[in-house]
């Protein structure tokens, strides 16, 4: 849990005292005019698809679980290691790294008043791991064996397998911690109303908005620096938001406008709007079925990667809000090496991607279908997808195409394996590089592409899982990303680059945009000057 070189005695304890938060700083609270009736309008163009932390495994769900709830552990900002939120204090307590114990702070509650104590802490993740609901977070606690409460301070989590990434897992929106007095223990609130203890209550949800006041019970470390948040929902009408930015109906677009309306406002065509950019880890793909009677063959994905060109595709299509992506694990987080880039270069290669075919057996045009859903990833991917096809075709060795269904079709087809390339996002749910690894090389990845690794299941996964001390696992990520990129099961395409559009009275957004991906509402807030 800790990229620091440190020794790996017993106990490695996460204290309170490293946790100081930037929000912290009193002047700014006070020039913020919080406690005003100025409520700060933020909009997006992805929706929320669950205010229940046992439901919702998307980033706008996130984005509402961040601010309503609070974890045992949370990243502060810039931090790639979890620090204390409810907890006192938490460590391993073992060798093996399969106990971690929590201390809670006293006198916690709820935004009801009811007191938080250990029980509600066992009581959440019991929930979500019996709901198990497909589309929530329980997949994150597969390893999670028990939880004991020995008292109402104290809560004890023993995993089967060593897992050092557990405190990160935690410390996620997958860790939100609900009360037991206002959740049923074996299904999914279904009213879009949430009680939690973070700085925010929810005080409404619909299909169009949802509204948040500061919860005037919080006792956690976060400043408030305004009078409460609404947040608008845009439906995937990226037109729409940029719109109501420019009018000023929205103060903050996140997550939502278009690469070319990024562009432009960052060109000083906004109007009173800038755009801001910080580290962002969110990633996407190619995904190869490794079954597929084409895609199936290794000189075929070498030919698909010698001809690749990211710096077009980074330019043209995401106007440079995107940098080209070489590593399954994008920069900025540790462990990140550039094994694509070592392999196949930058420039295309028609050569080396003819020589690849040939050595497949493959003679003529190779036939490929590369396919998308816009309804998650958007329009630009499905552009990008179309220069790809067109960077294939202009080689004279391929016949592309692009194709798009909906969503839902999308993952049925990729779980019968009815496609051959396609493209697949990731939002990372920590900022470990074990998040951008073992979801999709270990057993069960969420890739839907039948690419098994032996030494990457049986050792390299397990044995950087097991190390807690993160800095030390550099070498055993580089080899597998090493191997990645020569079984070539993926192939990156792009890392985006976290951004904000804001009206330029707004402040505090610079402490939203960082690789632990959570958007703070706490920290924005109006400038008077």
């Amino acid at each position: 849990m800790n990229f620091r070189k440190q020794p790996t005695t017993l106990p490695v304890v996460i204290t309170l005292a490293a946790a100081c938060l930037s929000g912290c700083d009193a002047g700014l609270m006070e020039q913020s005019g919080a406690g005003s009736d100025d409520r700060l309008v933020v909009g997006m163009s992805d929706g929320v698809l669950a205010t229940d932390p046992a439901s919702g495994y998307d980033p706008g769900s996130w984005l509402v679980f961040n601010n309503v709830f609070q974890s045992l552990l949370s990243f502060p900002n810039g931090a790639t290691e979890p620090r204390p939120e409810i907890a006192e204090e938490c460590s391993f307590t073992d060798e093996q790294v399969k106990t971690f114990r929590c201390t809670l702070k006293d006198g916690l509650k709820f935004s009801t008043g009811d007191p938080l104590t250990a029980e509600d802490v066992k009581f959440t993740f019991d929930r979500i791991r019996r709901i198990d609901d497909p589309a929530g977070p329980a997949v994150m606690f597969q390893n999670l064996k028990s939880v004991e409460t020995p008292d109402a301070t104290t809560v004890v989590f023993r995993l089967r397998l060593p897992d050092a990434t557990f405190p990160s897992k935690i410390a996620s929106g997958a860790g939100s911690i609900v009360s037991r007095a206002h959740y049923d223990a074996n299904g999914l609130r279904g009213d879009g109303k949430a009680v939690g203890s973070g700085p925010y209550e929810l005080d409404s949800f619909t299909k169009d908005e949802a509204v948040f006041s500061v919860n005037e019970e919080y006792t956690g470390s976060a400043e408030v620096r305004n009078a409460g948040i609404t947040l608008k929902f845009f439906q995937a009408d990226q037109e729409a938001l940029k719109k109501a930015l420019l009018a000023g109906r929205v103060d903050l677009a996140y997550r939502g406008l278009s690469a070319h309306d990024l562009a432009d406002m960052g060109n000083g065509s906004g109007g009173g709007v800038d755009v801001v950019e910080g580290t962002g880890v969110e990633v996407q793909h190619l995904v190869f079925n490794m079954e597929d009677s084409t895609v199936g063959k290794h000189g075929v994905r070498k030919a698909v990667a010698h001809l690749l060109d990211r710096d077009a595709l980074v330019e043209d299509v995401h106007r440079n809000t995107a940098i080209p992506l070489y590593s399954i694990i994008p920069s900025g987080i540790p462990g990140h090496n550039t094994a694509f880039f070592d392999t196949y270069g930058a420039a295309p290669s028609r050569t080396a991607a003819a020589d690849a075919i040939k050595s497949a057996g493959v003679t003529g045009k190779v036939k490929l279908t590369l396919w998308s859903t816009p309804a998650r990833y958007g329009p630009a991917t499905d552009q990008a997808l179309k220069d790809i096809a067109s960077q294939l075709n202009s080689s004279g060795l391929f016949q592309a195409d692009v194709k798009s269904v909906p969503f839902e079709r999308y993952e049925r087809d990729i779980q019968a394996g009815r496609y051959g390339v396609y493209v697949k996002g990731w939002v990372p749910d920590y900022p470990d590089a074990d998040n951008f690894t073992a979801p999709f090389f270990g057993e069960g990845n969420v890739l839907g592409n039948h690419y098994k690794n032996g030494t990457i299941t049986r050792t390299l996964i397990p044995r950087t899982a097991a190390e807690r001390n993160r800095a030390a696992t550099n070498d055993e990520f580089d080899r597998l990303q090493n191997i990645v990129a020569e079984d070539l099961p993926v192939l990156p395409l792009w890392q985006s680059k976290q951004a904000v559009a804001v009206r330029d009275d707004i402040r505090g957004y610079q402490y939203c945009l960082d690789v632990s991906t959570v958007f703070r509402f706490w920290e924005l807030y109006r400038s008077t000057d």
